[in-house]
């Protein structure tokens, strides 16, 4: 157990004590006792009503689980089973038409479209990269992945390959002229770039021409007859044209071209939740302060390569002359935070009955503690431009917890002095009495919301376990292709647009799971922005340059104004979201079973042995084929899911899923062996497959089948292990 201080009733773990008291508080202009006093009492009158929201989930689940044992199968009669939903409580009334209220909100939510990371705050060399990767080298990302095909003399190599540069600029410079054309003449045929009379002069070989569009030109930096930086403008997103003929690359061009540089991710969401696995105050402490020195703008991380030791810090912000005046740029990306949801408690603070509090309530606190640095203006470098700070909110189950939020978030408000609305929402539509009420979730917050974003994982989790009872889902390939989540993604855009998002806040899509599978993903993924989708995740800081590119072939604004007239409040939309995902056990052979489960469980093993014993939430697990995959909380939950509902109708049995997890074990253990790893097989004993295999035959007893739950007590099991301790429970 950590060292304890009591203060205001409450017992606070010494670490998280001291840093709110020597690194959080100082400068704030807040009395630690006064602090202290405040958090004691929103803990007093908002942890009953947590307690009491996940009740009523529970209570929620047993008349759905109920209904399904009565009419099991396929539901034949989708009208009585909307009037079910209603006379229980799950589908509320649709509010009168509104707009959200939400003031003083940035440009990279409003207004400017664009990629958006989802990073672990816990790991400071991803955050500072995240928040570093506002600006991206298109000549790095097409170079470095499978977007420039490696045959026919275009391999990468270990040294500098002409042939393949010679595509990656070809590819540049068709950007360029796609999207900032010449009025005469293209890009590829330029020998130098100038600014003459406040307009940019491109020099061809017959004499000169500017752009199509003079308005697209910002700025430059350097000598106006021999700029080292060119910064265009299109869609809202910038690009900037990097010159130096003295670059190993730009030696070679004709107009002295070493790069382009993209402005990629606009925004990223800090992690609180599904990327980390913070089970302790030990845990917490460490990604809170990575959150603080973010918004202080002084995050560093020591970097090692080839031997040589550097140190990353964020970047500062971009500088170019227009010709109006000077003109700044952000450096770096806008940052949210995504705290946790209200199932969780953390042993952070015990309230006075020695009870672990609410985690998702010290979070609201201590994170918007953390921001105060930035709100207040004290920072080295600034976050929000506006004096807001973004706080994400997940698995939240219909609007009462959304409106707890919003009271959350006003009662945390009042504490550290902020005007109200300051704090941002951002609702994570990733679970079904989420989704099937979101005009009613976001009316519950309308004037803080600043995010909506379909987290089509968790979703699929909770589609799952609302309705498992009734019968076998789908196998899990098939699940995109079902009607209900054709649904969801449309209906997400439509009421958030007639809710008044457009052009006041952000509408999200969910993330690419295949980090090196950029071709596939430079391919697909302009279906978000064309979804009308303002921002859409990415796992790296080069996929968000790639993913740029999608907001430059599509203007999400124009995409948006086409698609506000499509929503239905009800209907059909709502018919075919609650279309619950059956399948047919008779169409599946033995050999169709045994694979779907071996996919699932080798899945869940690969992330839970690194979850349990290496404390990581986030990482990149081959799959069954040996394709790289991210992984975190929500696919852990979907497959366990899968397997549990799977188990429960008897399409595979016990016998069957314990051989398969051994063998799933020895496979999982071939992929991750290495000097330090710690096999599973052959004793198949430890903390992490214990938990794989408690997730599986436990499932259905997990709340809304969560995984959490399971993976932080096995966690913290194996920290005690590690450090000779009693494990608790």
């Amino acid at each position: 157990m950590p060292d304890r201080v009591e203060v205001s009733g409450l017992q606070v773990a010494a670490e998280l004590h001291a840093f709110v008291r020597d690194e959080a508080l100082p400068g704030s202009g807040l009395e630690e006792q006064a602090f202290w006093d405040g958090v004691a009492a929103i803990l007093a009158d908002l942890a009953p009503r947590n307690r009491a929201l996940l009740a009523r989930r529970e209570e929620l689940q047993g008349q759905l689980d109920a209904w399904h044992v009565d009419h099991p199968g396929p539901v034949t009669d989708p009208a009585v089973y909307e009037a079910m939903l209603r006379d229980i409580g799950y589908l509320v009334d649709e509010p009168e038409t509104f707009s959200i209220a939400t003031a003083g909100v940035d440009v990279e939510v409003a207004t400017q479209a664009g990629p958006q990371l989802v990073v672990p705050v816990l790991n400071a060399r991803f955050a500072a990269n995240a928040a570093n990767a506002r600006w991206g080298s298109l000549y790095d990302a097409l170079y470095g992945t499978d977007v420039v095909p490696e045959g026919d003399g275009r391999e990468r190599g270990t040294s500098y390959n002409p042939r393949r540069g010679g595509e990656v600029i070809a590819r540049a410079r068709a950007f360029l002229d796609e999207h900032f054309p010449l009025a005469g003449g293209s890009h590829a045929d330029a020998q130098g770039y100038a600014v003459v009379d406040g307009a940019l002069w491109v020099a061809l070989a017959g004499g000169g021409t500017g752009l199509a569009d003079p308005a697209q030109y910002i700025g430059h930096r350097g000598d106006p007859t021999a700029p080292e930086g060119v910064l265009l403008v299109h869609h809202g997103l910038h690009v900037e044209i990097q010159v130096d003929r003295d670059h190993v690359i730009g030696r070679d061009d004709a107009a002295g071209v070493k790069d382009l540089l993209l402005e990629a991710a606009v925004s990223t969401i800090m992690d609180l939740e599904d990327s980390i696995a913070a089970v302790d105050a030990a845990d917490k402490v460490a990604a809170y302060r990575n959150w603080l020195l973010l918004n202080r703008g002084t995050l560093s991380v020591e970097m090692v390569k080839g031997g040589r030791t550097s140190t990353r810090t964020l970047a500062p912000d971009r500088e170019y002359d227009g010709p109006d005046g000077p003109v700044v740029l952000p450096g770096r990306s806008l940052l949210f935070i995504r705290q946790v949801g209200h199932l969780m408690t953390t042993d952070a603070v015990l309230d006075e009955h020695g009870a672990e509090v609410p985690e998702g309530i010290l979070d609201a606190v201590v994170t918007a503690l953390c921001s105060l640095v930035d709100l207040q203006g004290r920072g080295t470098l600034r976050n929000s431009r506006t004096g807001a700070m973004y706080a994400v909110k997940p698995k939240m189950h219909g609007p009462e917890e959304v409106a707890f939020t919003d009271d959350l978030f006003a009662r945390v408000e009042d504490l550290l002095g902020l005007g109200r609305g300051t704090v941002k929402l951002g609702i994570m539509d990733e679970e079904r009495r989420t989704s099937a009420n979101l005009a009613a979730c976001i009316h519950a917050a309308r004037g803080r919301v600043a995010f909506i974003n379909t987290g089509f994982l968790d979703r699929t989790g909770d589609e799952m376990r609302t309705s498992t009872l009734g019968g076998p889902m789908v196998r899990k390939a098939a699940m995109k292709a079902e009607p209900w989540i054709q649904a969801y993604e449309e209906r997400s855009v439509d009421i958030g647009l007639a809710c008044g998002l457009g052009g006041r806040a952000q509408i999200g899509k969910g993330m690419w799971a295949m980090p090196d599978e950029m071709a596939a993903m430079l391919e697909q993924k302009v279906g978000h922005p064309r979804a009308g989708a303002s921002c859409a995740w990415v796992p790296s800081p080069t996929a968000a340059t790639l993913h740029a590119l999608h907001y430059h072939q599509v203007d999400v604004a124009a995409r948006q104004q086409e698609l506000a007239v499509r929503h239905d409040a009800g209907g059909s939309g709502l018919a075919r979201l609650l279309t619950v995902p059956y399948g047919d056990p008779t169409s599946w052979s033995e050999d169709d079973r045994l694979a779907e489960i071996e996919n699932n469980l080798q899945g869940i093993l690969g992330y839970v042995k690194r979850w349990v014993d290496d404390g990581v939430g986030c990482s990149k697990v081959p799959d069954i084929h040996g394709t790289e995959l991210m992984e975190d909380r929500a696919t852990c939950r979907i497959s366990s899911q899968h397997v549990a509902n799977w188990l429960h109708h008897g399409v595979v049995t016990v016998d069957q899923v314990e051989a398969a997890l051994r063998r799933m074990a020895d496979v999982v253990d071939e992929q991750q062996a290495g000097p330090d790893y710690e096999p599973m097989g052959p004793s198949y004993d430890g903390e992490a497959f214990a938990a794989a295999r408690e997730l599986v035959l436990e499932g259905l007893r997990q709340p809304s089948g969560y995984t959490e739950p399971i993976l932080h007590r096995r966690r913290r099991a194996r920290k005690a292990q590690e450090q000779g301790q009693e494990p608790r429970g």
